[in-house]
């Protein structure tokens, strides 16, 4: 673990296994860490604090280049890493390595957009100030379904904005993050100012959201856990920024094209194993093109190859464990019985490679409905249930009939249409023709179940600013209507003494 700057085990001793998801062999193990280590780190970054936030944004800046440098050296080991510990093949892994240097490079960019304000105030030589300053230690939770983009995604807005930061990643992916902790050790930045350490949600997380030390929790992960942190955050009324689950409707009108849609919507679900949260989790399909739809849709996921994630040809690896395979199994399983006809897939995948690992086939389900509780919990897995629609109405109704708001999908060419869903889709993210990921520049965010604050972009560096307002006063002397209140006003007493 990276605690102020030097390399640590666990104050008990203990450690925990990384297991290779293809294979379920032991990649390593970590230290597994106690809430000592949790309060050590966090008193770490808290002393780190005061020195780092009077770096100018300038220079923290540089440390960050650098850091993207660093990465981007180490590519090939990073994503070999990524692939090892989470199982998502190597192709995709490239990408995520990439993102997470991106992270650093476009955060390092908004090192002079940090503003304030200055307003007129109703009183003479006097102005108001309203500064944007960095809460102090921030507590970043991440979860295993990009380990190396998402601690990109937490510590550059978070150190850019002058925070000190202990990162803790999930207890089956830690290497990632532990990797480009190497990186940023190796480039110099101030010891305290990134830390991170390695242990389960319920312990180690629990410690960092409820120290008095922590002045904001940022945590991206399951409804579950968001409200574990909201719990573990209220003791010291702690403010906290959540980027939780999905459940994005995938939209096709009768003027789409079929084959922009169709490889669009197979690469939303099935990428990284349908372990994403903007994945597309439901299909609704215009009943006048539902048919053709479907016949290529399956076509196209019949042609994905599963298998090792280390090969350049794999499309789809594992998922990440044991419980998330049978969370899969189990969910397509119950919409069988409750009437859902599955078309391709639908069971785990156990022979000759697959002897070991959690593998599950790409599935493709019809005869669903909003009965169906595979409509309405997130899957995160290689199922696509599909089914069609008649009129404009129901299917917006259908979408926004969710306890979730992340992300949703359109594809259609009528700029009427396009409109008309900007309007009434209720969640944070439209996709429009298009599928993620998300973009740098944009605003990442949820609304209902799937969050509080949000990610990327400028709204995304507000999340680790604080405004703070200064009343300043250069008169040089007292104002009036101070006590005691039978005396003459002070403002006078300071103009005869003037004149």
């Amino acid at each position: 673990m990276l605690i102020d700057g030097q390399w640590r085990d666990s104050s008990s001793g203990e450690r925990m296994q990384v297991l290779n998801p293809a294979t379920e062999e032991v990649i390593c193990e970590v230290p597994l860490a106690t809430t000592d280590d949790a309060e050590r780190a966090l008193s770490a970054a808290d002393s780190a604090f005061r020195a780092w936030a009077r770096t100018p944004p300038i220079e923290r800046a540089k440390f960050m280049l650098a850091i993207a440098d660093g990465i981007r050296d180490r590519a090939d080991e990073l994503a070999r890493l990524v692939t090892a510990e989470e199982g998502k093949p190597i192709t995709e892994a490239r990408g995520e390595v990439a993102g997470a240097a991106d992270f650093f490079s476009y955060y390092a960019g908004l090192a002079r957009s940090i503003e304030g304000e200055i307003l007129a105030s109703d009183i003479a030589d006097e102005e108001l100030w309203i500064r944007r300053v960095p809460h102090g230690v921030v507590a970043a939770i991440i979860p295993w379904n990009y380990p190396s983009a998402l601690t990109a995604r937490k510590i550059a807005p978070a150190i850019l904005a002058g925070n000190t930061v202990v990162l803790k990643p999930h207890e089956d992916t830690p290497l990632s993050a532990l990797a480009i902790g190497e990186v940023i050790a190796e480039v110099g930045v101030p010891p305290g100012v990134v830390n991170i350490v390695t242990g389960p949600g319920e312990t180690v997380g629990a410690a960092l959201a409820s120290s008095q030390t922590t002045n904001l929790v940022t945590m991206t992960g399951s409804v579950e856990a968001g409200r574990a942190v909201l719990h573990s955050a209220a003791e010291n009324i702690t403010q906290v920024s959540l980027e939780l689950g999905g459940k994005a409707p995938f939209i096709v009108l009768d003027d789409a094209d079929l084959d922009v849609a169709v490889r669009s919507a197979v690469t939303s679900r099935y990428m990284n194993c349908g372990q994403v949260c903007i994945s597309n989790e439901r299909t609704y399909v215009h009943r006048s093109v539902y048919n053709e739809f479907l016949e290529r849709y399956v076509e196209c996921v019949s042609e994905l190859r599963v298998g090792d994630p280390t090969s350049e040809s794999t499309d789809v690896g594992p998922k990440v464990n044991r419980q998330e395979l049978e969370k899969v199994t189990s969910m397509v399983d119950d919409a069988r019985s409750a009437g859902a006809n599955v078309l391709i897939g639908g069971r785990v995948l156990t022979d000759d490679e697959f002897a070991r690992g959690y593998w599950y086939e790409p599935t493709v389900l019809t005869n669903v409905d909003h009965s169906m509780e595979i409509m309405h919990r997130e899957i995160f897995g290689p199922v696509t249930p599909i089914m069609p629609f008649d009129e404009w109405n129901s299917v917006i109704e259908l979408a926004n009939d969710s306890t979730y708001g992340l992300s949703a999908y359109l594809f259609t060419n009528d700029f009427q249409r396009i409109m008309r869903a900007v309007n009434d889709v209720r969640f944070g993210e439209l996709y429009i023709n298009r599928i993620g990921p998300e973009a740098l520049q944009a605003f990442h965010i949820g609304y209902r179940q799937s969050g509080i604050g949000g990610d990327d972009g400028k709204h995304g560096l507000d999340i680790y600013l604080q405004p703070q307002t200064i009343y300043a006063n250069f008169s040089g002397h007292a104002m009036n209507h101070l006590m005691p209140y039978g005396e003459p006003g002070l403002e006078e007493r300071g103009a005869v003494e003037r004149s």
